[in-house]
């Protein structure tokens, strides 16, 4: 398995992770199977959002004796009061459903998650009505270790990063939804794919969101990385072909910030299928050949997927453009982080020779001597 920092937790966690949704209703035996691979393979973070005893009890039960070798991601104001996974705000109901949990996992949950955190609305009144703050007093209590929370709205997103207080956050990451304009529904293009003449959009404020996390330490948990598993059919797949696993799963782990994509999985052979990954090679990862040959593909937009390697220079391309981006998001100025990061690469851009290796390479057209030439500038 592979590690990487959970953003400025001070923890590692496993760059594939176990999302645990697909075992809500299963029995035992399947539960048990499915969990005891995970933690055979090395994953270490098991996302447990569902509000229901059963499944709940089923987790801590096959995590047994094993219980320190993995955090738990737990989610505040998830609830059944009114259907499964219904969303509460009030106090009382969140709290009997959290602390239910807590209990059921020997009375610690690693990472606490304010939930669903989707509108303006629903910021408010995580932030202003209570719940914020009886996280704050969960962590302070040690009931919790980290705060966080989840999302699938960018702008939102970027307004909760921005109070402070969470440490890490749960978003809906794949190349599908990063596809569609802000605004545009990212399930109706899973349901219905991006019709004739499509184009790969790159949207900005995803991008945007990703690099503000990157710059202020926010770890992202990435959810949805298979799209529900469309991305992996070809008749279900928005872009007309199918992806794998592996391409899937790489293309959330390049995006700045995310430390580990959560896979759902419901069998020991989704594990491994899953978890295969880490033993892939560069050409079973790459992710590039698929989408850059999907209709219009957004030209000049970096995904960061290192098809541009390797380079005569040595230069750690896609790596470099990755921190300007993440530079360039703060208004601020160049956060001390990630020029401590560009420090820490062993080739950096300046040797650059502007030879065009990496530019005819790209297949998203991204004129990559010009952002070498420019994180030089801005970095170094």
């Amino acid at each position: 398995m592979e590690y990487r920092p959970l953003g400025r937790t001070g923890r590692n966690v496993s760059v594939v992770g176990l999302g645990c949704e697909h075992l809500d209703g299963k029995p035992y035996a399947q539960v048990a199977e499915t969990v005891g691979e995970a933690l055979d393979r090395g994953v270490n973070i098991l996302d447990v959002f569902m509000p229901g005893a059963e499944v709940r009890g089923h987790i801590a039960k096959a995590l047994g004796g094993r219980r320190n070798e993995v955090m738990i991601q737990g989610h505040i104001g998830s609830t059944d009061i009114n259907s499964q996974y219904d969303i509460s705000r009030d106090l009382p109901v969140v709290k009997r459903f959290f602390e239910d949990h807590l209990r059921i996992c020997g009375g610690h949950i690693e990472l606490g998650m304010l939930f669903y955190m989707d509108t303006d609305d629903e910021l408010a009144k995580v932030m202003d009505g209570g719940v914020a703050d009886y996280a704050l007093r969960l962590r302070e209590k040690g009931d919790i270790s980290h705060i966080g929370f989840s999302s699938h709205v960018p702008s939102v997103a970027m307004k909760a990063v921005r109070t402070g207080l969470p440490e890490l956050m749960m978003f809906s990451v794949n190349p599908a939804f990063d596809s569609v304009p802000t605004g545009g529904d990212v399930f109706a293009v899973l349901e219905k794919g991006f019709g004739e003449g499509g184009s790969l959009y790159a949207d900005p404020a995803r991008a945007e969101l990703y690099a503000l996390c990157d710059s202020l330490g926010v770890g992202i948990t990435a959810m949805k990385p298979l799209g529900a598993g469309r991305l992996l059919s070809a008749d279900l797949s928005p872009f007309g072909a199918p992806l794998t696993v592996a391409q899937c799963v790489h293309y959330a782990l390049t995006r700045p910030a995310v430390s580990s994509a959560l896979v759902g999985c419901r069998s020991a052979a989704e594990v491994r299928e899953a978890t295969r990954y880490v033993g892939a090679g560069d050409d079973e990862r790459d992710y590039a050949g698929a989408l850059g040959s999907f209709g219009r593909a957004a030209r000049g937009a970096c995904y960061y997927c290192g098809h541009c390697q390797p380079c005569p220079s040595r230069i750690d391309v896609a790596s470099t453009i990755r921190l300007l981006d993440v530079a360039k998001a703060d208004p601020s100025g160049v956060p001390p982080t990630v020029r401590e990061r560009y420090k820490a690469i062993s080739e950096k851009a300046e040797p650059c020779t502007e030879c065009g290796h990496c530019e005819a390479r790209c297949p998203f057209g991204v004129k990559a001597p010009e952002r070498v030439r420019e994180a030089a500038a801005t970095l170094g």
